[in-house]
């Protein structure tokens, strides 16, 4: 037995009763990564325990690779991939642009994923198939948009701090040539990729669990998503996501070094 919509609403709504109530509140943050800040909230925690609990007593058999807690099962044919909260920065900060993601791979390919940001209520579903949008104006299929050329598009990263040495000249390479640059929206720029209200988000240092939900997210929406080599995009990495292969295709070569 595979999981469906609602079970994914489930989880969803089980991490949001974690999230929702400890954002801007001012709660207790923890840094990580010793000389450096790679914040976790009490948050974070009780959410990936929470989507945890549902997952083992639903899918007993299935595997699961998340942020927070010790990985199980990663050799079996159904993986979970978890982070409670994708844009912890932009948790603590008070923006609502950070979102639970949990993801749903199937020997070894990820299938189906949800995006939920709880405080603007908005929910972006791949179930396998189409991916859809559920927010305060109802709910829709979505698709990514068909930019022509790398110059009318609109590109996302983190941060453009993150890159150093090749990847900040390659992704500069990248930057100069769209027609409008952002930065800072961590999963909500693929959500809005997916959407078609951007075109293509350019990213490094991914983990697993960054990617896991969006990968679904954004090729049943018609879009590519890969690594900057071409390849599949499950293992994380530096990762390029564009809403039509010509954006993609363009973006890639610079990426690439080709």
């Amino acid at each position: 037995m595979l999981p469906d919509r609602n079970f994914f609403y489930e989880l969803a709504d089980a991490a949001r009763a974690e999230t929702l109530p400890r954002f801007r509140t001012g709660t207790y943050v923890t840094n990580k990564l010793e000389g450096g800040f790679d914040p976790v909230t009490e948050g974070d925690r009780a959410a990936e325990t929470a989507i945890r609990s549902l997952i083992t007593e639903k899918f007993p058999a299935h595997g699961i690779l998340g942020e927070e807690h010790e990985n199980v099962g990663l050799d079996r044919e159904h993986i979970w991939v978890i982070d409670p909260i994708d844009g912890t920065r932009a948790f603590i900060s008070g923006l609502p642009v950070w979102g639970t993601l949990i993801g749903f791979q199937s020997n070894g390919r990820a299938t189906m994923g949800l995006v939920d940001q709880p405080f603007t209520g908005e929910r972006y579903f791949a179930d396998g198939t189409r991916s859809w949008y559920r927010g305060p104006d109802g709910e829709r299929q979505i698709s990514t948009r068909d930019c022509k050329t790398l110059g009318d598009a609109i590109l996302f990263t983190t941060s453009p701090h993150l890159f150093a040495g090749s990847d900040k000249s390659r992704y500069e390479s990248v930057e100069s040539r769209v027609r409008l640059f952002r930065y800072g929206c961590d999963c909500y720029a693929y959500a809005l990729l997916a959407a078609g209200h951007v075109d293509l988000v350019v990213e490094n240092g991914l983990k697993p669990y960054d990617v896991g939900a969006l990968i679904p997210l954004i090729e049943q929406a018609g879009g590519v998503i890969t690594t900057w080599e071409g390849g599949r995009p499950e293992g994380g990495g530096s990762i390029v996501a564009a809403g039509s292969k010509a954006v993609h295709a363009e973006a890639l070569k610079l990426l690439s070094g080709a």
